[in-house]
């Protein structure tokens, strides 16, 4: 039972993974709002590309991380 909701929360398709990262970009583009709002000028900016920038990092990650598991799955199947 442990496995099936454990497979509710693993990322199998590049499509997820956008869906994942897209809920992450707003998540982030709202944080930057409030950090703009809090922090007017040139610290609030930097705080907001800092809070885009990290979701693309993670992104990156997130879609090479897929990449890189297709591969050793198929390598396993081979």
């Amino acid at each position: 039972m442990l496995r099936k909701v454990s497979r509710l929360f693993t990322i199998k398709t590049r499509f997820e993974a956008f869906l994942i990262i897209y809920a992450l970009a707003l998540g982030a583009t709202t944080r930057g709002a409030h950090y703009l709002d809090q922090f007017p000028g040139i610290g609030g900016e930097l705080l907001f590309l800092a809070t885009t920038g990290a979701v693309f990092i993670g992104g990156a990650k997130i879609l090479d991380c897929l990449r890189y598991e297709r591969a050793e799955k198929d390598k396993q199947e081979a």
